[in-house]
């Protein structure tokens, strides 16, 4: 039997391990740069195995390096296991025991298949060529990310490719996805409060209103995608949140607005901060306001190289999985990823796996029912299987 046989079989033997891993981290979630708990309930895994661990960045980010019996190439795989602050309203058994927390994105899946598969891997060390960092990063879901501080702290030395994925709600249980070059947008956010006076709403004349001023800003915000952004490029700018609360007879001296930016060029990251800056002086001179801006560029635009991309892809076809219906380029993907900066750093790819569920309703990404349908985790574990192997024999 092949190695690719006997890997593919040990991880059907696997399957519940998995799911149970996953269940698991879904009851117990933690949000990014908090995440004590769940890196210490993998490393108890590994410990387990007797598989050595080796922390990573200034927060709980770690790794395992399984090394080959003869030389070659050097390959991470990552795997992030943040989750979000967000209350779910799921009615499952395994449902967040961690009251306004819960893995809304799938992290927890990413990391059970990661684990079950390493484990395989490293059982199969003597029979491979060259290495694979196994790499756990927690902080995916809010800026810095976690990617930044284990790759300061050279997380990536020695290494030559990095391979990551995601399960996607958005598609089909039993396809796998790709897409070549720029795959996941660039993102920045911002914050910016206004100042104006304070007042009585019968009295407007002594009052200078912020809210009207941020009202304003609101939509003058919208002017920089549709006049200053090429139509063939991509972007968008989002308020996601105007906080001017008060009583209603009285004029709000400030208020807080916090916005969201997305680009799929780094040229068009720099245009569109310069306008909303532009844009925010313009409101303090239209209206008399001072206004504060907080503003951070943060993930880049994820780029596949595509050479490896093709790579992977072509692996994940030979390998003729019996759990994968079709493997298809979804073009690009809105969401942003710091998994981002691992592919600015070396060559890298990131593809998806889809677990829509089969209840035929809609549970998206980030949202409180956010719901996997977990086939596609033993999709995954073949995938990256399928791929690490054919990279380390190429």
């Amino acid at each position: 039997m092949s190695l690719q046989s006997e890997l593919m079989q040990e991880l059907d033997d696997d399957k519940q391990a998995i799911l149970a891993i996953r269940r698991h981290l879904h009851a117990h979630p933690e949000v990014s740069f908090q995440e004590k708990q769940t890196a210490a309930y993998i490393k108890k895994y590994y410990a387990d195995l007797n598989m050595p661990t080796t922390d990573f960045g200034d927060g709980f980010g770690f790794v395992v390096d399984i090394v080959g019996a003869t030389p070659g190439r050097h390959l991470a795989l990552r795997a992030d296991f943040d989750a979000l602050a967000i209350q779910e309203t799921n009615d499952l058994p395994f449902r967040s025991q961690n009251d306004g927390v819960m893995h809304a994105c799938g992290h927890d899946g990413h990391t059970a298949y990661l684990m079950v598969l390493a484990k395989h891997l490293w059982a199969h060390k003597d029979q491979l060529k060259g290495s694979i960092r196994i790499l756990h990063q927690p902080a995916e879901e809010v800026s810095p990310g976690g990617a930044k501080s284990m790759i300061a702290d050279g997380v990536l030395d020695g290494i030559d490719n990095v391979i990551g994925l995601h399960v996607m709600s958005s598609m089909k249980t039993g396809t796998v996805a790709y897409h070549l070059n720029e795959t996941q947008t660039g993102r920045a956010n911002f914050k910016v409060t206004l100042t104006g006076k304070g007042g009585h709403a019968s009295m407007p004349h002594l009052s200078n209103d912020a809210i009207v001023a941020g009202s304003y800003l609101v939509t003058a915000l919208q002017t920089i995608v549709s006049r200053r952004i090429d139509p063939f490029d991509t972007a968008s700018v989002t308020i996601g949140s105007f906080d001017g609360a008060g009583s209603y007879n009285a004029i709000q001296q400030s208020v807080t607005l916090k916005g969201d930016v997305r680009i799929m060029k780094e040229s068009t990251r720099k245009t569109i901060r310069h306008q909303i800056t532009q844009i925010i002086h313009g409101i303090e001179t239209m209206y008399g306001v001072t206004a504060d801006l907080d503003y951070d560029d943060n993930y880049p635009v994820l780029d596949n190289d595509l050479e490896l991309t093709t790579a992977v892809v072509d692996s994940i076809k030979a390998a003729h999985l019996p759990e994968v219906e079709s493997v298809y380029d979804c073009g690009p993907q809105d969401p942003s990823e710091d998994f981002a900066y691992f592919a600015q750093e070396k060559p890298s790819t990131f593809f998806y796996v889809g677990c829509q569920t089969s209840d035929g309703q809609n549970h998206p990404h980030h949202s409180p029912d956010f719901m996997m349908n977990e086939d596609c985790l033993i999709i995954a574990a073949k995938a990256a299987g399928s791929a690490v192997l054919a990279y380390l024999n190429r």
